[in-house]
């Protein structure tokens, strides 16, 4: 399966973004500032969270195991990486107000990939700790 350039392109810039983004925030207004805009609030934010389709259009979920034990699935993600024509993205769950890292990641073929669905950009604790 051959990948897409322009889904792995988006999920390379998805990346860049959060890799250049600070957990803590830089008020600089100078050419260091870490994001482009303006300082309109203190929140730094170092996730955008997303979904991924499949080619059949279903939403694409990944199994986890929680701090109990039990397993769950969870079709919010953040893009870790991309190398070649695969991307490892983090497991994110929602608790109703907040996403969460599940510590968990999974590695997934961009060809299998057909639509992202960026839902929001907010700042996650802990990125590599498990909850």
């Amino acid at each position: 399966m051959s990948s897409n350039s322009c889904i792995k392109n988006l999920l390379k810039l998805i990346c860049l973004l959060q890799k250049n983004s600070l957990n803590t925030c830089s008020l600089d207004e100078g050419c260091t500032k870490p994001f482009l805009g303006p300082v309109i609030n203190n929140i730094c934010y170092n996730t955008r969270v997303i979904t991924l389709y499949k080619r059949n259009g279903e939403i694409f979920e990944a199994t986890y195991e929680d701090s109990n034990g039990v397993l769950n699935t969870s079709s919010l993600f953040r893009v870790n990486s991309v190398n070649d024509d695969c991307v490892t993205l983090l497991i994110l769950t929602n608790d109703g107000t907040n996403y969460l890292s599940t510590g968990q990641f999974i590695t997934l073929n961009i060809g299998c990939i057909c639509a992202i669905r960026c839902l929001e950009d907010v700042a996650i604790d802990n990125l590599c700790e498990r909850r």
